[in-house]
């Protein structure tokens, strides 16, 4: 599966960090880049359920594409979400479902750092856009 240029690049940033330290910090700087979500859009209707921290999902196509936009109140998940964003942006649905998030996150140098409660609500986010495609 061939990875578009921000996940390239997230990829190439993380395999490159030396140790969880540096990965964590990584994360928080991750999360500094998801494109806010307006108020209006932080609604039930949006909420991602399943998660332990409070997430918003918010979905929109383009064409055969999907362009997802989230937000969380935890600045770890706010890290994973947008490196799951930048994974699965401009996806087409049949893709998006057959995404392997754990992979992504092994590849990432991640997977021993995620904690079954976050690994579930990441599953749970994907599952949702999942649902939304």
């Amino acid at each position: 599966m061939t990875l578009s240029p921000q996940a390239q690049e997230a990829l190439e940033v993380f395999t490159q960090a030396a140790g969880w330290e540096q990965r964590a910090r990584l994360l928080m700087q991750w999360g500094e880049r998801l494109e806010p979500l307006a108020d209006e859009q932080k609604v039930e209707a949006n909420r991602v359920h399943g998660c332990e921290s409070v997430v918003w999902l918010v979905a929109e196509r383009q064409g055969e594409r999907w362009h997802f936009k989230a937000a969380s109140d935890a600045r770890m998940i706010r890290g994973l979400l947008a490196l799951l964003l930048v994974r699965v942006e401009g996806l087409e649905s049949q893709a998006l479902r057959e995404l392997d998030l754990n992979a992504w996150f092994e590849q990432l140098g991640l997977g021993r750092q995620l904690s079954p409660s976050r690994s579930n609500g990441l599953n749970a986010v994907l599952k949702r856009m999942g649902e939304l495609a």
